[in-house]
């Protein structure tokens, strides 16, 4: 899968699959290969960023690796009139864990971001990578 990465646009599809299942979700995210190293073992050292979301529609190939069809998801427009708001709240919240969370990120790449700090909940992530609108979960007001 490296060799044909390294050949074509550096993106690639991930889902999460369950280890016990074997079951695979149907909403996925584009990762995009920043930067690399090869090791001397053939292996690889890699920082990849998150970009769009996807629904898989239907399995194109299974080995050596799995190939989809998908279908974009697009984030639809909130019925709340302020996520600046919203976003504002949830940073309050975790700023206990680190400074300027927000960086300047309009609302929806900052819900990404919140969801990517639930590391070891790969269910809630999930969860949140599945959510179309970037108000449906509103935080509350306890602490994370």
């Amino acid at each position: 899968m490296m060799q044909t990465l390294l050949q074509s646009d550096l993106r690639f599809g991930v889902v999460y699959s369950d280890a016990v299942s074997g079951s695979a979700a149907r909403i996925g995210c584009v990762g995009e290969i920043v930067k690399h190293e090869r090791l001397v073992d053939d292996r690889f050292f890699l920082i990849c960023k998150g970009q769009e979301r996807f629904r898989v529609t239907d399995l194109v190939r299974t080995k050596p690796y799995l190939v989809a069809k998908v279908t974009w998801l697009e984030d639809r427009p909130s019925g709340e009139e302020n996520l600046d708001e919203l976003a504002n709240e949830v940073e309050v919240l975790m700023k206990e864990e680190s400074q300027d969370l927000r960086k300047n990120q309009f609302p929806t790449p900052f819900s990404f971001f919140v969801g990517s700090t639930f590391e070891g909940a790969p269910m809630e992530q999930q969860a949140l990578l599945e959510l179309e609108d970037t108000a449906a979960i509103k935080p509350k007001t306890t602490s994370f």
